[in-house]
């Protein structure tokens, strides 16, 4: 073990020096990861199409990866130009993954050196983990390279987990994620359910697992092709196969979908709008609203159209875990009938609330939604509403203490995955006034403001104990994230203003 320990190790160090030597080229990180995207698939094509795999893949024999290993300088650069254009009209996966694809090295010494390094490596040979590992240590930093904005495609691996670990799917069921970004909810899921600790897969359900699972949608280009690179790493999906994860828009239209599971983050930003030119030649938002009869409101707030747009995705049976920002728990007209008409059709049994400082987007403050999808009913099917709040003097940054799987066993705890309808509060009035764990009743909620399910009870210790203030950068991070948050929703208002 310890020998695959050390090689994974190399191969890592290996392409982050690689990585470190193309920015002084101006070579950002999504840029290198995209190019290694290429010529990793290209290399695995290779090693499957030969002994013991035999296996047959649609790459053209002029444009597979021995066609660029025999190739230097300006002739390499060309070629490997041609190679990209030519794949990208390939059908299946392989046209998917090349969609679109252009050369961003420049200097084709440094093109040789890549695939040289590339080369050296039996690619199929190493676990899946191992691949895995290599490909989310580069998404991850590639996330946290802010100026890319590549953040907001990348959930926290430890929040994800967790949200797994309280829904426990289970196999032979399906699972979406209507704006998958990298596909780290996917990838959680499969390790899930491909854990031996949790069950024992038979030849069908392995099967099951690998082909028929994941459905997901992604609308930017580059996170797609690293979502479907991912999921070939993690040998998820079927290289011919045409692509489960679609390019579409998830919200413009019911597909007729249903799934057992549906694990989300919407992207940040509340509104949902598309740029088009005017009659001046100049570019103009307009704000997107869409009109689904199986919608409860029209609005053009994007996160309440994807809490509208997972209750239609879900089975009678189905559940759902998604990470939305606290517009949604208070905002009125059609976030309090969204809100409504979730607690009466679904059981809205579970909210998380998240802390700052996990995401790699600035001054969000978010929560996990967990509902069950119900029949039709006269009545409302939720009862109570639980509520853990892992916000209040709670303190999380991306580089001094990021949030790790640890920090929520607690809430796993509290949320009794085995059996949630067993569940204890840890609040007290008299005993515990500072339990975070804590229900309400419908009636409770239904009579709040706006049905606001943006509810607090802790005290804030930071505001009264002066004693025992923060560091200093902390709370210049609280500040900043502040006043980030304030400006965005001053941006917001400002488009609304100007039509804009």
């Amino acid at each position: 073990m310890s020998d695959e320990t050390n090689n994974t190790s190399s191969i890592i160090s290996k392409i982050w020096s690689f990585c470190n030597t193309l920015r002084d080229d101006g070579v950002g990180y999504g840029d290198y990861l995209e190019q290694l995207t290429y010529l990793l698939f290209l290399k695995m094509a290779d090693e499957y199409s030969k002994p013991p795999y035999n296996r047959k893949l649609d790459v053209p024999k002029e444009y597979n990866w021995e066609s660029l290993t025999s190739k230097t300088g300006a002739a390499l650069e060309n070629h490997y130009t041609a190679v990209l254009r030519e794949l990208s009209k390939a059908k299946g996966t392989l046209g998917q993954i090349f969609t679109k694809s252009q050369n961003k090295i420049q200097d084709p010494a440094k093109l040789f050196k890549l695939i040289d390094m590339i080369d050296k490596e039996k690619w199929t040979l190493m676990g899946t983990d191992v691949k895995g590992k290599i490909y989310e240590g580069l998404l991850e930093k590639n996330a946290e390279d802010t100026k890319s904005g590549a953040g907001q495609y990348f959930t926290p691996r430890p929040l994800i987990k967790a949200m797994v670990a309280c829904i426990r799917p289970e196999p032979v069921k399906t699972i979406a994620d209507p704006a998958c970004g990298t596909g780290g909810f996917f990838l959680a899921a499969y390790d899930f359910i491909s854990d031996a600790n949790n069950f024992t897969l038979n030849k069908e359900q392995k099967a099951f697992l690998k082909n028929s699972t994941f459905y997901g949608n992604e609308i930017v280009a580059g996170a797609r092709r690293l979502a479907l690179m991912n999921m070939f790493l993690h040998n998820i999906g079927d290289i011919d196969s045409e692509t489960f994860i679609l390019p579409t828009d998830s919200l413009v239209a019911d597909t007729g979908l249903r799934v057992d599971y549906v694990l989300t983050n919407p992207p940040f930003g509340k509104k949902s709008s598309m740029t088009f030119t005017n009659e001046e030649g100049e570019q103009e938002k307009e704000d997107l609203t869409y009109n689904r009869q199986d919608f409860w409101a029209t609005t053009s707030n994007k996160q309440l159209n994807f809490v509208q747009h997972i209750h239609t995705m879900l089975k009678t049976s189905g559940k759902a875990a998604v990470v939305l920002p606290d517009n949604v728990l208070f905002e009125g007209g059609a976030g309090e009938t969204v809100r409504k008409k979730l607690l009466e059709t679904t059981d809205l049994h579970t909210i998380l609330r998240l802390p700052t400082g996990i995401f790699y987007a600035q001054g969000v403050k978010a929560n996990v939604l967990f509902f069950d999808s119900k029949p039709a009913s006269k009545d409302p099917w939720t009862q109570e509403v639980w509520i853990y709040d892992y916000r209040t003097n709670i303190r999380h940054t991306l580089k001094k203490s990021p949030l790790k799987f640890e920090d929520l066993q607690d809430f796993i705890k509290c949320y009794n995955p085995e059996n949630r309808h067993k569940r204890k509060e840890t609040w007290n009035a008299e005993k515990n006034p500072e339990g975070r764990w804590r229900k309400f009743t419908y009636d409770e909620i239904v009579s709040r403001d706006k049905t606001s399910l943006d509810i607090t009870w802790l005290k804030d210790k930071s505001l009264a104990d002066l004693d025992n203030l923060p560091d200093p950068d902390v709370l210049a991070n609280d500040i900043i994230e502040n006043l980030e948050s304030a400006v965005e929703s001053f941006k917001e208002i400002m488009v609304t203003i100007n039509g804009k």
